[in-house]
């Protein structure tokens, strides 16, 4: 039986690794600065869907509690979102010193979020969901491979 928490976690380090690739491109003004971004983007954004798609719908029915814990992340993935789109526009136009703050800012954003995230949202869907884990990290891996 799989565990959702673990997936989850493991997804966070995989666009964790990327980030870092990413910021290694901008920094060397590689040729492929843009497509780095691109896989980081598509990477975080497939993240956020699988939560908001599968995850979160399936343990805010399960538990009554839509106005919680998920809310509260979808709101943090929104702030993400904006940053990206604002890192996009520095990264397109060769603006290394913006891109390197808004990363920074990312960064702390996503470490704050993902340590909400690893330490209890995903243990408490791990509890009420765990069960169905299988069938759930095959409907969150198929909206995005």
């Amino acid at each position: 039986m799989s565990d959702i928490k673990d997936f989850m976690t493991q997804e966070h380090r995989d666009c964790d690794e990327i980030f870092v690739q990413m910021e290694d491109a901008v920094a060397s003004k590689s040729d492929e600065t843009l497509l780095k971004f691109e896989s980081f983007q598509d990477a975080l954004t497939n993240h956020f869907k699988m939560e908001e798609m599968v995850l979160f719908p399936m343990f805010e029915q399960k538990t009554g509690m839509s106005k919680g814990p998920t809310q509260v992340m979808v709101m943090e993935h929104e702030q993400m979102r904006e940053l990206l789109s604002k890192m996009q526009d520095a990264a397109e136009s060769k603006e290394n010193d913006k891109f390197f703050s808004l990363s920074e800012t990312l960064m702390i954003l996503m470490q704050q979020h993902n340590m909400k995230e690893e330490q209890m949202l995903y243990t408490m869907i791990q509890q009420h969901l765990g069960d169905d884990a299988d069938h759930i990290i095959s409907r969150m891996r198929s909206l995005v491979h």
